[in-house]
């Protein structure tokens, strides 16, 4: 696993001294997110950087965006996902003529109690899977705000929580604009993360190729089971809350996302949300390695995908083909790390 300026996080994160007794049980939460990937991994091939992204994400109880080329198993990975927590899942294929109603549900009349009912659209499951969200029209991304953020929806004046747990990965694909209506920026800060998605190495497409010549049962979803229960997800939810961040490292993160409000490079720069996402996201980190400790090699693990949605660079330095995760590295160049 490496870090956006290059270096291997899994040679430069400290070895844990043989005799060190973690003070929250995290080996079987290890174990857990360990089972996790091998089971996504039944179908999918390499990803791995994905997968822990993804786990971080379902640990930290934050939304996903996942974007890349056509082809590259971006809704199979969300779906498998899913399939390995033992929940409710909904899958909403957005369209340009998609109506907020069909999203969150609407209130249909009852001619025999001569009343209002409300019928629950698909956003009231567990894992919510949208494709292409930046296929619907601004009005229907709308229509996200409320259960993102709040866990609910509001209806005639009436607000419906949501279940528990509660997670949408969304999609989209970077390079198709036409039809397509581009998130705002607030909506986009509603996402813990935005995972990119790149083509496969030529061992991954060889092992993908040779996978497919097994049979069509060997790439079928059908055989990923359930791994985890909502009462574990919530149980380990909390041992990820409860790892140990030191006033050194808050500091850390508190200077690298202030850093983005000072930069010429950008027009915008990151939220406090961007603050306590990285502070959530590395303590889940940390928690799927089995430490109870959070590392600075564990902030720069989640600092591309926490940023690279929420700032937004000045059109001289887009022209210049600037990307945002280079100027994440720089920011995590530039910033000293505690020591």
């Amino acid at each position: 696993m490496t870090d956006p300026t290059g270096t291997n996080l899994d040679a430069t994160t400290p070895p844990q001294d043989p005799g060190y007794i973690p003070s929250l049980p995290l080996a079987e939460l290890r174990n857990t997110a360990d089972r996790l990937r091998a089971e996504v991994q039944k179908v999918i091939v390499g990803q791995e950087k994905v997968l822990d992204l993804l786990l971080i994400a379902l640990l930290s109880d934050g939304h996903v965006l996942i974007e890349g080329m056509p082809g590259l198993a971006k809704t199979l990975t969300a779906k498998l996902l899913a399939r390995t927590v033992d929940t409710g899942f909904s899958r909403i294929q957005f369209t340009p003529d998609l109506m907020p109603s069909d999203v969150i549900g609407t209130s249909v009349f009852d001619p025999r109690t001569s009343t209002f009912e409300f019928k629950s659209g698909p956003i009231f499951s567990n894992i919510i899977l949208i494709d292409e969200i930046n296929r619907a029209p601004a009005k229907t991304q709308a229509a996200l705000f409320e259960a993102m953020e709040e866990r609910q929806v509001t209806v005639d004046g009436r607000s419906y929580p949501l279940g528990a747990p509660f997670l949408v990965v969304a999609t989209q694909n970077p390079i198709e604009h036409e039809g397509t209506y581009r998130l705002p920026e607030a909506q986009l800060d509603r996402f813990l993360f935005k995972v990119e998605i790149g083509y496969p190495g030529v061992d991954d497409e060889v092992a993908l190729l040779q996978r497919s010549q097994e049979g069509a049962d060997r790439m079928s979803t059908a055989h990923i089971r359930p791994t985890i229960s909502p009462a574990e997800l919530r149980h380990a939810r909390t041992l990820a809350a409860g790892v140990r961040c030191d006033e050194k490292l808050v500091r850390y993160i508190a200077e690298i996302i202030h850093a983005t409000r000072n930069d010429r490079t950008l027009m915008l720069g990151a939220s406090p949300r961007a603050s306590l996402a990285t502070l959530r996201a590395s303590k889940s980190a940390a928690a799927i390695q089995g430490r109870d400790f959070v590392v600075p090699e564990d902030i720069q693990l989640v600092l591309p995908p926490v940023l690279r949605h929420r700032i937004l660079l000045t059109p001289e330095r887009e022209m210049e083909g600037l990307r945002p995760d280079e100027v994440v590295a720089q920011f995590i160049a530039k910033v000293p790390v505690p020591r």
